[in-house]
This record gives C-alpha cells, sequence and structure tokens, in this order.
C-alpha cells in the first residue's frame, strides 16, 4: 500500500461485506483500514492518514452516528458516509444535521465510490 492512496476506515460488522468494500476500493486506489466493532474504532488511535470515514448504521453497541458523534467529540473531523438500508425521515435530519451523508444499501458500490471520492480524491 501506497501512502498517497487516500485511506478509508470502514466500520462494519458484515465480514462479507468489508471484504468487498476493501477489494472494491482498492482496485479503485484506496487503502482500507476496516474495523468490526466501533468500540475497536475508538480503542485505536484514529490513524492521521485517514481521509474519510464510512460506517454502517447499525453496528453492536451503537449506532453509526453515535459512533461520528464520539469521534467527533475526540477532535476527528473526517467527512462521514452512513451506510443504511431504508433511512427513515428522521435519520436523513440527524445525519444531514451532523454533515453526514447516507448511502442506502443495497449498497452500489458505485454511489458509495462516487461519494468517496467526492471527499477523498484518488
Amino acid at each position: 500500500m501506497s501512502a498517497e492512496q487516500p485511506c478509508i476506515l470502514l466500520v462494519e460488522d458484515d465480514a462479507a461485506l468489508v471484504d468487498a468494500l476493501s477489494f472494491a476500493f482498492g482496485l479503485e486506489g484506496f487503502r482500507v483500514r476496516a474495523y468490526f466493532m466501533p468500540q475497536s474504532l475508538l480503542d485505536a488511535a484514529v490513524p492521521a492518514d485517514a481521509d474519510c470515514l464510512v460506517v454502517d448504521y447499525n453496528l453492536p453497541g451503537m449506532d453509526g452516528l453515535s459512533l461520528v458523534d464520539r469521534l467527533r467529540e475526540r477532535g476527528v473531523a473526517l467527512p462521514a458516509i452512513l451506510v443504511t438500508t431504508q433511512p427513515t425521515a428522521q435519520l436523513r435530519r440527524d445525519a444531514a444535521a451532523r454533515e453526514v451523508t447516507i448511502i442506502e444499501k443495497p449498497l452500489l458500490t458505485d454511489d458509495l465510490l462516487r461519494q468517496v471520492r467526492s471527499v477523498a480524491p484518488g
């Protein structure tokens, strides 16, 4: 992996989805650091070379927006993309208030890739 490649922090508890997204982003020139649990990212030092956060909404222990809130409380201001299925109007408002983009599942890799490129150009 090259340090010049943009780095995506991926928080997703579905191993198959982590593998698929890591592969797809790798083909597009991105590095992916995957965390299967939100607490794993909170316990680790957020890498200084991170460019973007892609986080599932439905995670064990806390939801994706709460994870974004906790990271921002720590001064981590990375652009964030929330991945979820059928977001409610309230979730859309909550995400918008935090300047978090929502990409809906089933994941259309092109939509997610387009959004990642807009915040972490490769």
